[in-house]
């Protein structure tokens, strides 16, 4: 098993406005765009500044999606060592493949997949590269925390324990909310998981970017037209907010609380 099998390596964005999720973003996040469209494809590539790299992707809803009444969403792309075999993993402990494995030329193999509760991810190859970019860091720009809300947060542990090799990093009590059960890939604090509240519609991940300041972030948000939902909040060593952007996908916030710093 590699060193990058489990780990989150891309975040995409899928929306009904890429203009306007555009300017959003990049009026939030430390992000530039970069036009990566090629072969018919719509493709925006988000780059943190600064770090000469990307860390995100975003293109409009595939029309056959849309017409299935898909909103904007985030996905994340979780690299493994085998997108064949594993995509056939999920489906031998109860999940499902959404869209067989396909080959994208000169990028790598994907697959669209399902844990066994419905959240959705894409598993995903890339093609070996030269000079790989650097390890990401808590910069501004770069993703933070991925996490899952579970139908049965225990379950849904012990299904990608199974299927990526995620070990247990620490649990937190969250009283009436239950476990928060933090995951570790080849042995480092990857994200965190939990049995959804009532008010999380579906079983879902969700994907959290660092920013400078929480609060400067929560009036950017505003600013753009999109909209926070939960937060500021207090977690261990940050702040995070989770919000909606114009066209109504989710996303969330991590980063320092500079007023009371």
């Amino acid at each position: 098993m590699s060193d990058l099998h489990g780990k989150f390596v891309w975040y995409e964005l899928m929306t009904t406005d890429t203009t306007a999720a555009a300017e959003f973003y990049t009026s939030v996040i430390d992000w530039t765009t970069e036009d990566m469209s090629g072969g018919g494809m719509d493709y925006t590539v988000f780059n943190v500044v600064g770090a000469g790299r990307g860390v995100a992707g975003m293109m409009p809803i595939p029309d056959e999606l849309k017409a299935s009444g898909m909103p904007p969403n985030w996905t994340g792309y979780v690299a493994v060592d085998d997108v064949d075999a594993m995509a056939q993993a999920f489906v031998d402990n109860g999940g499902s493949v959404r869209r067989p494995p396909s080959d994208i030329p000169g990028v790598g193999r994907f697959s669209v997949v399902a844990d066994p509760q419905g959240a959705v991810l894409i598993v995903f190859k890339p093609v070996p590269m030269d000079n790989p970019p650097p390890e990401p860091t808590m910069t501004p720009g770069f993703a933070g925390w991925n996490e899952l809300n579970a139908a049965d947060g225990p379950s849904a542990f012990e299904f990608y324990s199974k299927v990526f090799g995620w070990t247990s990093f620490d649990k937190m009590d969250m009283g009436p909310m239950g476990t928060y059960q933090i995951f570790a890939q080849n042995g480092q604090m990857h994200g965190g998981m939990m049995t959804k509240t009532d008010d999380v519609p579906v079983p879902c991940w969700g994907y959290y970017f660092i920013v400078g300041d929480i609060d400067a972030a929560v009036d950017k948000v505003k600013a753009g037209g999109g909209s926070v939902i939960n937060g500021p909040m207090e977690v261990p060593d940050a702040w995070i907010i989770q919000c909606l952007d114009p066209q109504g996908a989710m996303f969330a916030l991590t980063g320092p609380r500079m007023a009371s710093a």
